[in-house]
């Protein structure tokens, strides 16, 4: 039996939202959901969801639950001591929502996944995030001097944030691919062929030296001439 998280439930709390998420899916994929419901099963349904909920609480946790029977009162124990965690984390993700710039994030990869870690607790704490809240948060972060491109990204009328980050994606790999282009070969300067790049040299060098060779000849038919 695989532990849901790194870490099992323990007394700091921290870990309580993502655990008991965590949890109840694994139960539901185990076809005990409803154990933790009070819907009765059969008990040795019951014992494999208590046993489940147990292998994952902190020793401490564990034994201030040892006499509880019935994976239904356990869960609902753990609901009613740590559900307040909902309280803590809400206005911090709120705060960190009103706060979340495009302009601050080095790329827009790690926008995004700063925005769906925020919106995700949001939503688990019972705000509603719908794709056009999003978007609206993203185009007005967009930096200052980004307000022309931020415009024709608007008249787009994307419906979903997701075909807005596709954009932004490619967007973002083409420009870096031009930068990195542009390092490599500065403007005027011809790229030599990967493949043949030593060919490519050679019938530099080559031609070079017919031209210097034609250069002698010449001089010699002019010294020639004039005597």
């Amino acid at each position: 039996m695989s532990n849901i998280t790194k870490l099992a439930l323990d007394l700091s709390e921290k870990n309580y939202l993502s655990w008991i998420l965590d949890a109840e899916i694994h139960l539901v994929s185990m076809n005990l959901g409803d154990t933790i419901k009070g819907n009765k099963k059969f008990q040795q349904d019951r014992a494999k969801a208590l046993i489940f909920l147990r292998h994952h609480l902190n020793d401490g946790l564990k034994a201030e639950y040892l006499t509880v029977k019935e994976p239904h009162d356990l869960w609902k124990s753990l609901y009613e001591r740590f559900d307040h965690q909902r309280t803590i984390v809400l206005p911090r993700a709120r705060y960190e929502w009103m706060h979340l710039r495009l302009q601050d994030f080095k790329s827009v990869s790690d926008y995004n996944s700063t925005l769906f870690e925020i919106s995700s607790t949001l939503i688990f704490c019972g705000e509603k995030v719908t794709d056009q809240y999003m978007l609206e948060k993203t185009f007005s972060t967009f930096h200052a001097s980004n307000v022309l491109l931020q415009q024709q990204y608007c008249e787009r009328g994307f419906k979903k944030y997701s075909e807005l980050i596709s954009c932004l994606l490619v967007a973002e790999q083409n420009n870096d691919l031009l930068m990195k282009n542009h390092q490599l070969r500065p403007t005027g300067f011809t790229q030599f062929p990967e493949a043949n790049g030593t060919t490519f040299l050679e019938a530099n060098a080559n031609s070079a030296q017919n031209h210097n060779n034609e250069s002698m000849r010449g001089r010699g038919q002019i010294r020639n001439y004039h005597q």
